[in-house]
Formats: structure tokens, C-alpha cells, sequence
């Protein structure tokens, strides 16, 4: 059964790149936690559950949750996404960071240079890491063979219209291409908000030009 809804899923896919469209995907806050700091939250050796398999091939969401905290407040019940990185990196809303009190920076997944650090917990254990905590820059997803169909590059910086229940169009959304990725739109949940966003929600790549 899940094969031939693989099936399906794929030709719809395909279907709406034809059409020059993207699926969009609201993503919510989560950590990726270094193997490191992961260690020292849930103890030596310990393994990621995993839970869930997301849209990009070898990501997925866990079982375990943490605690994020600053200096105003916590936010419990925060997602790990694995597997481990190199570096902790916590992804959070604008709306998330006045609950936390603190400031971030809208940055490209992995640039952390000069972002802002926060404490994590897991029961008993915590840590505190010195930076990490960033708005994810929109983006799009796209393997190269999509990138050709659209006519973009990787580290493009396009406009996004998107076909939500309140339709709007994205600016700078940066395009990342690798073959490694599915071909999916990833904004936050101040941005699903604001266009209406529902599963199924689509978009189409506007050129500045154009």
C-alpha cells in the first residue's frame, strides 16, 4: 500500500513541475544537535529514535523532544531532527524568539557564524551552547535536474508566489540546489500563517525580471 501511495505522490509531483509548480512545506521549530552536545543530553552512546522520515531524502524527525530557554522564557516539546550535524543549530520563528526573548538572525541552514546562543534541556540534563540559534532563510529545495526545468542556480535568490488560502508572494527566497535534495518550498510557521498555508499548498518561482 505505501508503495503505490509513493507512486501517486511522485506523479503528482512531477505533474506540478511540469506545470512550473512547487509543493510547498510549513516547517516548524526544531534542533539539530551536534553528536556532542546530543550526548551530553541524553548520555554516551545513546541513539536518535527515529520517528519519522521527512521530505528530504535521509532527514528525519525523532522521537525524543528538548527544551529550548531564554531569558524570558521556555518552550517545551521542541522536535530533534536527525541525523546528528557537526554543529547544534536551533531553527525558531520571529514569533518563537519574543517567547524566548532573544535575537537571531535569518541565516542559510549551517551559517552560524554570529548567531545567538540559548540553553537546551532534556529531563535533568542541560546545556548551554555558546551560538546556533537562527530564522531559517526561506527557501527552495530542487535536485539539478528540476533546477534546469525552472531555469535557476544554486544561491539564486528568486520570488516566490505562493497559492495559499491568503495568496502572497515570497522575496527573497534563496534556491538550493543538490542532488541529494527533493524539490520542496520550506518556510516557517509565521510564513505558513501568513499565506494561508495548508498540506498541498503550492508555488511557482517568479524571476526578479519578470
Amino acid at each position: 500500500m505505501k508503495n503505490i501511495i509513493d507512486e501517486i505522490v511522485v506523479e503528482v509531483l512531477d505533474k506540478l513541475k511540469k506545470e512550473g509548480l512547487i509543493e510547498v512545506e510549513a516547517s516548524g521549530r526544531h534542533v539539530h544537535l551536534s553528536r556532542e552536545d546530543m550526548e551530553s543530553l541524553f548520555g554516551s552512546n545513546y541513539k536518535l529514535t527515529r520517528a519519522k522520515d521527512l521530505s528530504q531524502p535521509g532527514q528525519y524527525a525523532c522521537e525524543e523532544r528538548v527544551t529550548i530557554t531564554g531569558p524570558r522564557g521556555s518552550i517545551e516539546n521542541v522536535v530533534i531532527l536527525g541525523p546528528c550535524r557537526q554543529d547544534t543549530q536551533v531553527e525558531v520563528s520571529l514569533t518563537d524568539l519574543k517567547s524566548l526573548g532573544l535575537k537571531a538572525p535569518v541565516r542559510q541552514s549551517g551559517d552560524l557564524e554570529g548567531s545567538t546562543g540559548l540553553k537546551i534541556s532534556a529531563a535533568d540534563r542541560e546545556i548551554t551552547v555558546e551560538r546556533g540559534l537562527i530564522i531559517a532563510k526561506r527557501h527552495v529545495h530542487i535536485t539539478p535536474e528540476d533546477a534546469v526545468k525552472f531555469g535557476v542556480y544554486d544561491n539564486e535568490i528568486v520570488n516566490m508566489k505562493v497559492f495559499g488560502d491568503r495568496p502572497v508572494v515570497f522575496e527573497d527566497v534563496v534556491v538550493r540546489v543538490n542532488a541529494n535534495y527533493r524539490t520542496y518550498m520550506h518556510i516557517d510557521y509565521d510564513e505558513a500563517n501568513a499565506c494561508g498555508f495548508k498540506k498541498g499548498t503550492i508555488a511557482r518561482i517568479r524571476k526578479h525580471n519578470l
